[in-house]
């Protein structure tokens, strides 16, 4: 099977794919809560599901920081070269 052929199948599935997908990363989080951590560098790491959190949370500030950014250095308006 070429890469144009599997791209289209997972296309023409995306709904299924994207909830396995859940199905999984939420399974991870519980197993993460459920099985306790044998090596914690720092006390909150030992809460379950704390990776998970931290990343989501993580990812979110990268977005908002970079569209500031964005908004603030590099956007301009229609008629910026009129002026």
């Amino acid at each position: 099977m070429d890469l144009g052929r599997l791209l289209q199948a997972m296309v023409e599935r995306g709904t299924a794919l994207r909830r396995t997908m859940y199905v999984v990363l939420a399974g991870l989080v519980i197993a993460d809560i459920l099985v306790p951590s044998k090596y914690d560098r720092f006390p909150w790491e030992s809460i379950g599901g704390f990776g998970a959190f931290y990343g989501l949370i993580s990812c979110v500030l990268i977005v908002v920081v970079a569209k500031s950014l964005g908004y603030l250095l590099v956007y301009r308006s229609e008629d910026y070269y009129d002026e």
